[in-house]
């Protein structure tokens, strides 16, 4: 059964994405998420500027070294948020409601049941793992720790992430940015009191960040719980529907295989790193963690372009699809080259909040010189996935991304790194691999048009919308 557009009982906070002026609707969508993106930094950074000014580079290497281990270890699952999302936004759009509560209420029930799992997995493998790695005899100990303690918070930030998902495929990313700050307030204060007061070094970092992330578990559930409308979640359906757990699978399973493979080039990257030493490993983290204020603006975008593709294509608005993918791709190339360039300017004086030792820095630039003034391509490569699983394509964006970035990487260390063993020979292997997927995206994308979107998408698939309809203005697409 299907209930009409008007009959959905939202809230304020949700976005109509099938009509009105389309570019102030992204920027409306996107921005709270920049916002979230970069809370969700601050506090990352507070972890890393608060144990490498106290606690030395020794235990700052073994907090900013976990972190392609973590992602290889949670991207898999978390890679089924975003099918939900997908699932969600899509049934939304239609407004099909019933098909739109079964989806978000086996979405928060798979939530729970992963958190668990990947929580033992990571407590279980970390070790092991981080040997693998070759990670410095002096890091091993303290990242072998963090990760533990990291893991052991898997639930809550399942829930968390699942939970916001459902929340932006409503439109609604106002919410997750209030419950980020609040939750890294409390992840900035605990980090103070434990690795300052208490001493803690690494364990007090760990604990510090699962506290924060079970408090923004807490807010985002309550929000689903108290919410009026179809979003509204109900402990008593929280069961796994098979038809919606498939769906989540079918396009949540192959982003979160190629979420977890990139990872393994990552790893690779991040133990090349290690055979430098752990003064190379601090400088990368730190410059990775600055770095990341970028990335989290390019992503809103990608976040965006797959929202609204979802929600457009499932109503039939395939218009719309197309425009939003123009719309995207301009806003995450100005905001990754301007902030880019913009952030390595202050490269030097950023990477002294963190940690003050000269060869830190040093190492740092050197891996900031590479990638933040080709930044933008990796945005571009990403609102692409976005478009293409907004329209019900997963496997053909993972297929892709493995081969393109992942199989080119792992490629490019074994020979040319190999040849050349210098770490900007190693950087190099990011802005070349960005810059070869996203054109094989593109490629793709040109043929899946004509399949999923109609005559003439393809041909129309990058033209400017004031140019393809001379009655809509660039900033009121309809």
């Amino acid at each position: 059964m299907k209930f009409p557009f008007k009959r959905r009982g939202g809230s304020r906070y949700e976005i109509d994405m099938t009509r009105g002026p389309l570019l102030p609707k992204i920027l409306q969508f996107s921005l709270p998420l920049v916002l979230t993106g970069i809370l969700q930094l601050l506090y990352n950074a507070a972890d890393v500027i608060v144990v490498g000014n106290f606690a030395g580079h020794t235990a700052l290497a073994a907090v900013s070294s976990t972190g392609s281990l973590i992602n290889l270890l949670v991207n898999v699952f978390m890679g089924l948020s975003v099918g939900a999302s997908v699932v969600i936004a899509q049934a939304y759009g239609a407004g099909d409601m019933p098909r739109m509560r079964k989806a978000e209420h086996t979405a928060m029930t798979l939530a729970l049941g992963m958190g668990i799992g990947v929580g033992v997995m990571g407590i279980v493998l970390a070790r092991p793992l981080l040997e693998w790695m070759d990670s410095p005899p002096d890091v091993i100990d303290g990242a072998t720790l963090y990760v533990r303690i990291y893991f052991m918070g898997m639930p809550a930030n399942m829930l968390y992430n699942f939970g916001a998902a459902v929340l932006r495929a409503v439109g609604d990313t106002k919410r997750p940015l209030y419950y980020l700050t609040i939750s890294g307030l409390v992840n900035v204060a605990l980090n103070l009191l434990l690795v300052i007061v208490f001493r803690m070094d690494v364990a007090g970092v760990a604990i510090a960040t699962v506290a924060s992330q079970a408090v923004s578990m807490v807010l985002v559930l309550l929000c689903l719980l108290r919410s009026p409308g179809a979003i509204r979640l109900e402990l008593r359906e929280c069961r796994v529907d098979r038809k919606s757990a498939l769906a989540m699978v079918r396009i949540g399973l192959p982003a979160g295989l190629q979420g977890s493979l990139f990872s393994i080039s990552n790893v690779l990257i991040q133990s090349s790193v290690n055979s430098f030493g752990s003064l190379v490993v601090a400088g990368n983290g730190v410059a990775s963690n600055i770095e990341g204020f970028v990335y989290t603006a390019m992503n809103a975008q990608h976040q965006a372009c797959m929202t609204f593709a979802s929600q457009n294509y499932g109503a039939g608005r395939m218009d719309r699809v197309r425009k939003t993918l123009w719309c995207c791709l301009g806003i995450v190339v100005v905001s990754g080259l301007g902030l880019g360039l913009l952030v390595y300017a202050f490269g030097a004086p950023l990477m002294s909040l963190y940690n003050s030792d000269p060869d830190v820095i040093a190492y740092g630039l050197i891996r900031m010189s590479v990638i933040l003034p080709t930044y933008f391509l990796c945005g571009m490569m990403d609102v692409m996935v976005g478009q293409l699983r907004g329209i019900g394509y997963s496997i053909l964006p993972m297929i892709v991304s493995l081969t393109g970035a992942c199989g080119l990487r792992i490629v490019w260390i074994l020979t040319v790194f190999a040849a050349s063993p210098t770490l900007n020979t190693l950087y190099l292997s990011y802005p070349i691999s960005w810059g070869t997927t996203f054109a094989i995206h593109l490629l793709c994308y040109l043929v899946a048009a004509r399949r999923k979107l109609g005559p003439g998408s393809a041909r129309e698939a990058l033209k400017p919308a004031g140019r393809a309809e001379k009655e809509e203005s660039s900033f009121g697409l309809q």
